[in-house]
């Protein structure tokens, strides 16, 4: 069982978050420009983030026709509240600012959280194109969220619980990656799709000019687009207690090697993205339900009859 954080840890937690998606959105405007012709230098590919964020600040808010303010802005500040509440349950090392007794719920439950956020924000400015962002990204999630949950599942059947400290220690002897690499895989692949990442960018795309958060501009835009990051670093982080060990490993602390393990998964999943090809909406729904599914219930079969069978 993991321990409780002090008072301490849990004021710096969401700075912790804060600085964690800075770097991982630095880490990625790196590797945009090394991929592109440009005269930008590798210290201003990664300050761009930086800017970008002060450009934002600064710009003043847009508001179309009729739209639905309050709506709005309740979807935008939902998405880096989902994924600050998320985090509360994610141990460093063995501590955590909370473990309650069904933790992977309550992870899973924050993440439901975000999913509305988006689709509010879509909703809110009254903007068709907008509103397909919205609707795109809840079709993205009837399509991930089964296949997410059972990962989720077949972590916490293997550990007999679902307190997130219990699958950390559940995983001394042997990480949960080597005997569940299926639900692995299908957990960070949901995971770029809860953020809307990468070959999942649909509610974001260019063919509906941002989809989601084309109305959106100054600080609106910045706590949306923010709210996605640091939703993208605690998904990636939570796959550490779940699959990887958590704080288990040999010389290092078990904070160092919590923070060596997301390091890792953030890197995988930003260069990652390059390599995924982007699917047509209705073909990455029929992946999800016609291969993902079976496969995650597969592993989670597999995991069963070896718990029932120690």
């Amino acid at each position: 069982m993991a321990d409780t954080a002090p008072l301490w840890a849990v004021v710096l937690m969401p700075f912790a978050l804060v600085v964690a998606a800075a770097a991982a959105a630095a880490f990625d405007a790196v590797l945009t420009g090394a991929s592109q012709q440009g005269r930008v230098g590798a210290l201003g590919r990664i300050s761009s983030p930086l800017r970008e964020a002060l450009r934002l600040l600064g710009q003043q808010r847009r508001r179309t026709k009729a739209s639905d303010v309050a709506l709005g802005r309740l979807g935008i500040a939902l998405m880096p509240v989902a994924a600050v509440l998320a985090a509360a349950v994610l141990p460093w090392g063995f501590r955590s600012v909370t473990d309650p007794v069904v933790g992977i719920v309550w992870f899973n439950a924050m993440e439901a959280v975000a999913w509305a956020a988006v689709w509010l924000a879509g909703w809110g400015p009254n903007s068709a194109l907008s509103l397909i962002g919205g609707y795109r990204f809840l079709a993205q999630g009837l399509a991930y969220e089964l296949p997410h949950m059972f990962a989720l599942t077949t972590a916490a059947l293997g550990a007999e619980s679902l307190r997130v400290g219990e699958v950390v220690a559940a995983q001394q002897g042997l990480w949960f990656v080597v005997w569940m690499p299926a639900a692995f895989a299908v957990y960070l692949l949901s995971a770029m799709a809860m953020a809307f990442w990468g070959p999942f960018g649909h509610p974001l795309a260019r063919d509906a000019a941002g989809g989601a958060v084309v109305e959106y501009s100054g600080v609106d835009r910045l706590l949306l687009l923010g709210g996605r990051w640091l939703l993208f670093v605690t998904t990636a982080a939570f796959s550490v207690p779940l699959f990887l060990g958590g704080g288990h490993g040999p010389l290092l602390p078990p904070w160092a090697w919590t923070l060596l393990k997301t390091l890792a998964v953030l890197a995988l999943l930003i260069a990652g993205r390059r390599l995924l090809p982007v699917l047509r909406m209705e073909r990455y729904m029929e992946v999800a339900w016609m291969v993902l599914v079976p496969l995650t219930l597969l592993q989670a079969l597999f995991v069963a009859v070896v718990v029932l069978n120690r």
